[in-house]
């Protein structure tokens, strides 16, 4: 079988949705996204946050969307969020054909992605929640890392803040970081989002997408 060198996304708002989850992404980890695609469905991964040295409480957060694909394609890859968003700018306004990079990068948390079943419902958080908890997270970061902190005290806050679990109605605990993550992707679309579990993975859905939690021992 040739190797897939482009997908061909649905329509031009496939396309437009594509960019605004790579530039949302992008402003809050320029990372790397895994692109998989299996027949016309596209599913794209982001990560938000991740552990940075042994023993941090950070979890794995991962956003996720799928969208669907005019042509049916098999790909597994990881690539720099940057390749992909040049390739989407110079797409014209009604082109659906996404060069892919040809360049992977190594990411380690996309050697280890959710499962696609065995998901029960554990409850459901607000929005508004979510919302409040990711604003106030980011006060709480920027007010107490001091000017001058070197790596270790400001990755040290960032645990403290987001690796502590929200309050709220769900069965398992929500680490903080999950509430970021949904604001920062524009998930968030004012309605309950349902909290799902699977073994040490938790998935927040909405209409919008999926933010995807691999908590640690401490959660």
């Amino acid at each position: 079988m040739p190797e897939t060198q482009a997908l061909v996304l649905a329509d031009a708002q496939v396309a437009a949705d594509l960019r605004t989850f790579v530039g949302r992404a992008r402003a809050a980890d320029d990372g790397a996204v895994h692109l998989s695609a299996s027949g016309t469905v596209l599913a794209a991964y982001v990560c938000l946050m991740r552990p940075r040295f042994l023993g941090e409480a950070v979890p794995t957060i991962l956003g996720m969307r799928t969208m669907p694909l005019a042509e049916p394609a098999e790909v597994e890859l990881t690539v720099s969020l940057g390749s992909v968003a040049d390739r989407l700018a110079r797409m014209a306004g009604d082109d659906v054909v996404l060069p892919l990079p040809p360049m992977q990068v190594a990411e380690s948390w996309a050697g280890v992605l959710p499962p696609r079943g065995g998901w029960v419902r554990s409850g459901q958080l607000s929005s508004t929640l979510l919302e409040e908890a990711a604003r106030r997270g980011v006060q709480q970061v920027a007010e107490a890392v001091p000017q001058s902190a070197g790596r270790p005290v400001v990755e040290g806050l960032r645990s403290a803040v987001w690796g502590a679990p929200l309050e709220g109605p769900a069965e398992v605990p929500v680490p903080a970081g999950a509430a970021f993550a949904a604001l920062s992707l524009g998930f968030l679309d004012g309605q309950d989002v349902p909290v799902f579990s699977s073994g040490r993975w938790l998935r927040l859905s909405t209409s919008r997408g999926h933010v995807l939690v691999r908590s640690g021992a401490s959660l």
